[in-house]
């Protein structure tokens, strides 16, 4: 609100007052100076805001069209599998159950196995929305950069109403030395279609979130597909190194990171 001056030198109601903010604003999606009717928002705003929340809760309740996205992604180079969650309304309410595969999934993923494997899942999460526009992009980046450094891809496991946990199962089943979990994220008023990338190296069922490394905000007013690709590759390339992930790398060299393409 225009109670907050961003520099007490400059009056309210200036030109110079009215121009930093306005230069703010183009630096931060964040809902800064809106102004206000009286004691509420001006009607714009209160629009913006009313829109905003409807496109975080239309994410939440998407569907993922899981035929139409195995085509996308080459058809034959992955698998739709279910959690245990019957349908959308128990996903959200039951948190548990999107971290474990149905018994027919479960039967139906066949072991690969090795040290060298790499398993990528792709789970709906809370945002379909981020999962379709984002995951087939960090996916055609990061496979040939994996099978480059020496990884054998296991079949990619797509996740109807999936959590991140689920990625712990899936690659226990498979035999794969290390997991990553491309999910869409909770959806915020400014970023309805965030995708994250959960990594954990020797998956199991009970690993915990310490075990995990996490590359957030994927998209292309966060971070952008290019990077997130080579951090999770550099992951993958540092746990083979320490034979850990999680918090157990978290102090080592940083991933490369330069400038957005």
């Amino acid at each position: 609100m225009n109670d907050l001056v961003p520099n007490d030198n400059v009056p309210r109601g200036t030109s110079d007052f009215d121009e930093t903010w306005a230069v703010l604003r183009t630096l931060t999606p964040a809902r800064v100076a809106l102004g206000r009717a009286g004691s509420g928002l001006p009607t714009r705003a209160h629009l913006d805001f009313q829109l905003a929340h409807a496109r975080a809760r239309d994410a939440v309740h998407a569907h993922l069209d899981i035929p139409a996205f195995r085509a996308r992604l080459g058809g034959d180079a992955s698998v739709a599998v279910h959690s245990a969650a019957a349908d959308r309304a128990q996903y959200l309410k039951r948190p548990d159950l999107g971290r474990q595969l149905d018994a027919a999934s479960a039967e139906s993923l066949g072991r690969v196995g090795g040290s060298d494997v790499a398993s990528i899942v792709i789970a709906d999460g809370l945002s379909a929305l981020a999962v379709d526009r984002h995951a087939p992009g960090i996916v055609s980046r990061l496979t040939p950069a994996l099978t480059a450094a020496g990884w054998r891809l296991a079949p990619i496991v797509i996740v109807q109403h999936g959590r991140v946990a689920i990625g712990d199962e899936i690659g226990e089943r498979l035999g794969a030395a290390a997991v990553v979990v491309l999910i869409g994220e909770r959806p915020g008023l400014s970023a309805p279609d965030s995708l994250g990338a959960y990594f954990t190296f020797a998956p199991r069922v009970g690993r915990t979130d310490a075990d995990r490394n996490c590359v957030s905000n994927i998209r292309p007013e966060g971070l952008s597909l290019d990077l997130a690709a080579a951090q999770i590759a550099w992951l993958f390339a540092e746990s083979r190194r320490r034979q850990r992930s999680g918090v157990a790398i978290r102090s080592a060299a940083s991933p490369p990171i330069g400038p957005t393409p």
